[in-house]
């Protein structure tokens, strides 16, 4: 059966393809994942702290949530290579909540672990 709608704009379109995908797959409010875990972590540390994540190190599944190791720029310095990063391990629960945030260790970005 044909549809007497007029033609969409391509914005208009890409909306209304995001809204249909939105109705199509309700989202879940526990989180699946270490993907989601680890962005959880990195979301919810930078927040406390004010620095921003480099990157995450390690992604541990617990009994109540994940265990994620997300490393920190602390204090950027020039040359790059003696900026001080540090890393934070960041315990969420499964639906990606902070419980718990400790730093393990702080180090040069150019030193070589032992």
């Amino acid at each position: 059966m044909a549809e007497n709608r007029p033609a969409r704009s391509g914005q208009t379109a890409k909306r209304a393809a995001k809204k249909t995908a939105k109705r199509a797959a309700p989202r879940s409010s526990a989180r699946r994942g270490p993907e989601d875990a680890a962005h959880a972590a990195c979301e919810s540390l930078e927040r406390l702290i004010c620095h921003a994540a480099e990157g995450v190190s390690a992604v541990r599944r617990k009994d109540d949530g994940w265990c994620v190791v997300v490393d920190v720029l602390e204090v950027p310095r020039i040359p790059d290579t003696t900026s001080l990063l540090a890393s934070y391990e960041v315990q969420v629960d499964e639906r990606g909540e902070l419980m718990e945030y400790s730093r393990v260790r702080r180090y040069r970005r150019g030193s070589a672990d032992e």
